[in-house]
């Protein structure tokens, strides 16, 4: 879902609104590049973004900085430009138009707004996890690039809650890679890849199994220690969840029990973050 840009399009547009309702405007105007007055190019490309003509408003937006560069209307029409592309699917143009939003103008009252750009662009490009998952990094750094530096607005509030989304999407890649290792018989491999969610991402959905899959990973290999280590975190952390109940039923059918290891990394990783 878009983000809902008009619920404080008054901020952003602040009193340009008031302006272009007095200056007038024409849509007569040939597409061959004709030198116009600011209003006028302005005020078509904002008459097509509310027409949900989007990618034609973003260049009408780009116009109006093409034509009058040193205007004041120069400066709204480029954050409006990038969210003109971003309303038209046009992920990677919103991206650099927002970027060169925040190069010009990093003291601009909208500059948070254009972070969140850059990020929801990413954030709207994720991918399943049987995909490279290079574009969910990209989202998780700009969500937390904009968190960190306008912690106290409202773009940073939708932005946590997306982090954890992105992080949880990212857990999940790991845990289906470990699926495959583990059901390759290439213990190692599965045991890194339940480590990563363990040691990164252990407040997400994934965190139980990836417990679960250690224990089985371990009893595998014969190293009982580490098996009983994850369960017993697993048992502590997630006493109701099935994949405890899993865990301890392949202990129970070696006759071992959950029991921590204080010295495993299991339980210093968690300690970490708890």
């Amino acid at each position: 879902m878009k983000y809902n840009f008009y619920s404080s399009i008054g901020r952003v547009l602040g009193g340009f609104l008031l302006l272009i309702l007095v200056a007038g405007c024409s849509s007569d105007e040939p597409e061959a590049y004709v030198e116009r007055p600011v209003e006028q190019l302005y005020n078509q490309a904002l008459a097509d973004l509310n027409s949900e003509d989007y990618f034609a408003a973003a260049q009408g937006f780009d116009e109006v900085e093409r034509q009058h560069p040193y205007s004041v209307w120069s400066t709204k029409a480029q954050i409006m430009s990038a969210f003109a592309y971003y309303q038209s699917n046009e992920y990677d143009q919103a991206i650099l138009a927002a970027e060169r939003f925040i190069e010009l103008h990093p003291g601009n009252k909208d500059v948070a707004y254009a972070y969140y750009l850059v990020a929801i662009s990413y954030y709207e490009q994720i991918t399943g996890v049987e995909r490279d998952q290079k574009v969910t990094r990209q989202a998780l750094d700009a969500l937390q690039n904009l968190v960190r530096r306008f912690p106290n607005t409202e773009y940073a509030r939708d932005a946590r809650l997306k982090i954890d989304l992105t992080r949880d999407h990212l857990a999940g890649k790991e845990m289906a890679i470990g699926r495959y290792y583990l059901g390759q018989k290439y213990m190692i491999g599965a045991i890194n890849r339940f480590r990563t969610v363990v040691e990164q991402y252990q407040t997400t959905t994934h965190a139980p199994e990836a417990l679960h899959r250690l224990t089985e990973a371990y009893l595998t290999l014969g190293i009982t220690e580490e098996a009983q280590t994850a369960a017993a975190v697993l048992g502590y952390n997630f006493p109701g969840s099935e994949w405890y109940q899993d865990s301890y039923a392949l202990l129970d059918e070696n006759y071992l029990k959950p029991e921590a290891n204080e010295d495993s990394w299991i339980v210093k990783a968690w300690k970490s973050v708890f």
